[in-house]
């Protein structure tokens, strides 16, 4: 009998994730079925106990339910913990294990993929919302020379600095205070691209064979990444990449088999 998994979300029709899964169920010989759970706002919980009834093994969470999905939990992984968010469920027959795999998956896309080498490097996340904070974790783990989340409101920001310093060297700041200074790599963990609109960067703040990355994606340049290029970053990537390898870090989660990514990320690039 197939073992089923589901990606759950509201609303759920646009995800990738069954054709990522069939891929990597094809590649690693695991006889799966993968199916997208359309759950009402105030319906999570309901839906994903449902699921697991009729034997699932494990679902992955998109909007709106990471942080619904966080408190549904009945253990979770360090990385989740620190989140404040789940991405992936595991179900086991006494518990249900919650864990982030967001961070693994941008920092695999950023080193192995693109090459670019994180330890000791300048780090610039833009935005304190839950997609930052689901990625600090797994930078630092890295080795960066320094961490510098910025955000419109600093606040947030400084909320962020104080949880993760003990895992590295984290500063906060909003962006005017960016003025003078340089990074290595910037990630754009907002939602601007989504909007169309573009977050107020100083210039010069790209240092030299720097790398901008935006954590969203879509069939054009995002406006962060239109604007990266033309004020001197070196290379610029989207987030297509990191969805595919956050898919497979939950794939080892759930199976404990790491599939190959390179020809997924190439076929999803090529009917983008």
């Amino acid at each position: 009998m197939s073992h089923l998994y589901a990606v759950i979300g509201n609303p759920i029709g646009h995800s990738k994730s069954p054709q990522i899964h069939a891929a990597f169920a094809r590649e690693t010989g695991q006889d799966m079925v993968y199916e997208r759970l359309l759950a009402p706002l105030d319906g999570f919980t309901a839906a994903v106990n449902a699921f697991r009834r009729a034997g699932g093994a494990g679902v992955n969470v998109t909007v709106p339910f990471k942080e619904q999905a966080f408190a549904l939990a009945d253990w979770l992984s360090e990385r989740a913990r620190l989140a404040g968010a789940v991405n992936t469920l595991k179900f086991t027959d006494v518990r249900i294990e919650g864990d982030n795999t967001d961070g693994a998956g941008l920092v695999a896309d950023i080193t192995r993929n693109l090459g670019f080498g994180i330890a000791r490097k300048r780090i610039l996340i833009m935005g304190a919302g839950g997609a930052a904070r689901g990625v600090v974790l797994p930078l630092l783990a890295e080795h960066p020379a320094l961490l510098v989340i910025a955000n419109r409101s600093v606040g947030k920001a400084v909320l962020l600095q104080h949880q993760f310093s003990p895992y590295g060297v984290v500063e906060a700041c909003d962006y005017a205070a960016l003025a003078g200074l340089q990074f290595d790599l910037v990630i754009n963990a907002t939602s601007a691209s989504l909007t169309g609109e573009q977050v107020p960067l100083p210039a010069n703040l790209y240092a030299q064979n720097s790398l901008a990355y935006d954590m969203m994606y879509g069939t054009g340049e995002t406006p962060f990444l239109a604007h990266a290029r033309s004020h001197g970053a070196g290379r610029c990537a989207d987030g297509l990449g990191m969805l595919v390898e956050q898919a497979a870090e939950a794939f080892y989660v759930w199976r404990k088999l790491r599939p190959a990514t390179a020809s997924v990320i190439a076929m999803l690039r090529q009917h983008a």
